[in-house]
């Protein structure tokens, strides 16, 4: 009776009833919810905000009318799916606001491919993807390339305009990404003399921006932190995580505790073996590479189907080797034992997975948007560490489970620090000092990129932080709570299921409802 008089004070008296109705209704949202673009630039102008703001409702009412009388589960899902897309962007109209107070937003050219179903944190739409492009480059390619390049000026006289709030961390965070933007230009315009005119330009507006960027910095004074009530809100009404900020303040360290005295096991399990050594020559880390990636491959086919179009070759080839001094956290790892990094590699075999068997429903083939695939894609890789160790992987090189208990603690580590950050109990200097002398071995660089890298993604994009242990967590509660039946039965419906988040993972595949309910999901 309820829904009925909702309709009526809508003024909705026929109410959508199928999931054909549902996919329809997301190709119109997908398209709405793009940018308009002016001459190659996407408009995120005030004038454009305020449209969009005062649209969002109706697309919401449109939705809520839906009558799921009748339908199947995973119907069900992608119904939820659609609903969480619309919240992120009633989200960023209310509180991230990235347009505005953003300047990472602004990102004009990425060199690499993320490894996650689209990049992490808020960005523009139609950025410069350079990794797409294979040489030589076709016309067609150039011409494409010259066009985003010519709109970057453009793109950045509007972010002029339109970054009006008061973002102190943001800023500094922005001024580091234009900095990366800028030598990836550099790069482009010394590689091909046909893009140099068109790139170095467009770098002499990245370097005017970084400026600019840097003189406003210094008169402001907020923290990008969203606050505990906000983070909640993001957390069940975007993410579909069943967590709060406070539960997953104790799952971080808790799992940090578990992670750190695991590690002291391994270290008095393994005292007589030999320690890992570091590679003395290129070659030598080259070697361990590629082995590392035959004996996963191999090692994997026992946990699920392995396709023929599935492999790891992108990360074949090492061509230098750094010194010790300059390793990062990850380096650390991979340059003492090549194949822990690897087992989280399983995120390239997802993506060509995406790209050769795009899931049925075009919901979920589509990458959902607002990063809301980050507990599933993230936490899965992050799970995919132990399982793969816990069914024997390392039985031969004992010391490389060390390294998995490591980057676990890692994980915990940077948790805290995004949840810490956007309490307001840390500042982003403070966030990443945290970071830096929480880590064991001493081997997370405070010089290096990997620090800045991960809480410009933390900052930016609420909650990131936590899901690769989050998202561990809740796969193992999927499994625990699944009917028995052989693991690699478990991982080919796991697959099957999507790129979603974990609750809708759990739902579709147990049929358990309790997560569902307890982030208010229409059922």
């Amino acid at each position: 009776m309820r829904f009925l008089l909702f309709l009526a004070l809508a003024g909705i008296t026929h109410a959508a009833t199928t999931h054909a109705d549902l996919l329809k209704l997301f190709a119109e949202w997908r398209a709405f919810q793009r940018p308009a673009l002016i001459n190659g630039v996407p408009d995120y102008s005030p004038a454009a905000i305020r449209r969009q703001q005062q649209a969002l409702p109706a697309w919401q009412q449109r939705l809520a009318a839906f009558d799921l009388a009748g339908w199947s589960l995973p119907e069900k899902i992608d119904y939820n799916l659609v609903r969480a897309e619309m919240n992120g962007l009633d989200f960023d109209l209310r509180v991230l606001r990235p347009w505005a107070r953003n300047p990472f937003f602004y990102a004009t050219v990425f060199a690499n491919e993320s490894d996650t179903p689209l990049h992490e944190g808020p960005h523009v739409y139609g950025a410069l993807e350079l990794w797409q492009y294979r040489q030589p480059l076709s016309v067609q390619d150039t011409d494409e390339i010259l066009t985003k390049l010519n709109a970057v000026p453009r793109l950045l006289t509007q972010a002029k305009t339109n970054l009006v709030e008061d973002s102190k961390d943001l800023y500094a965070i922005g001024v580091w990404q234009k900095r990366r933007e800028s030598a990836a230009l550099a790069a482009l315009a010394e590689r091909d003399p046909k893009l140099a005119t068109a790139a170095r330009t467009a770098q002499n507006a990245v370097d005017q921006f970084a400026t600019w960027l840097e003189a406003r910095a210094k008169t402001m004074n907020r923290s990008a932190g969203i606050g505990v009530e906000n983070y909640n809100w993001y957390l069940k009404n975007v993410h579909l995580v069943p967590y709060t900020w406070a539960e997953l303040v104790t799952l971080m360290e808790r799992e940090l505790a578990r992670t750190l005295a695991t590690l002291k096991l391994e270290e008095q399990r393994n005292r007589e073996l030999p320690p890992l050594q570091l590679p003395t020559s290129v070659e030598e880390l080259d070697r361990r590479n590629n082995e590392a990636i035959d004996t996963l491959m191999n090692f994997q086919r026992q946990l699920f189907t392995v396709r023929n179009y599935m492999n790891l070759d992108r990360l074949r080839g090492v061509r230098q080797l750094l010194p010790a001094a300059d390793l990062d956290v990850f380096s650390n790892v991979e340059y003492r034992d090549s194949i822990p990094m690897k087992t989280h590699a399983i995120h390239w075999i997802e993506k060509q997975r995406l790209d050769k068997e795009p899931h049925p429903s075009p919901v979920r083939a589509s990458r959902l948007l607002y990063n809301i695939w980050d507990s599933r894609s993230e936490g899965f890789a992050t799970a995919w560490e132990e399982v793969t160790m816990n069914a024997g992987l390392f039985d031969q090189r004992r010391r490389a489970r060390e390294l998995i208990y490591f980057m676990g603690a890692v994980r915990a580590i940077r948790g805290l620090a995004d949840l810490k950050f956007h309490s307001g109990e840390f500042t982003l200097e403070q966030a990443q000092k945290f970071i830096v002398e929480k880590t064991p071995n001493g081997w997370f660089n405070p010089k290096g990129n990997t620090v800045w890298v991960d809480m410009a993604i933390y900052a930016t994009q609420p909650s990131y932080g936590t899901t690769y242990l989050g998202g561990k967590i809740a796969f193992d509660h999927l499994l625990a709570d699944m009917r028995p039946m052989p693991f690699k039965d478990f991982m080919d419906a796991f697959f099957a299921v999507g790129v979603i988040p974990m609750s809708m993972v759990r739902w579709e595949l147990t049929g358990l409802d309790d997560e569902a309910r307890k982030l208010g999901l229409r059922r």
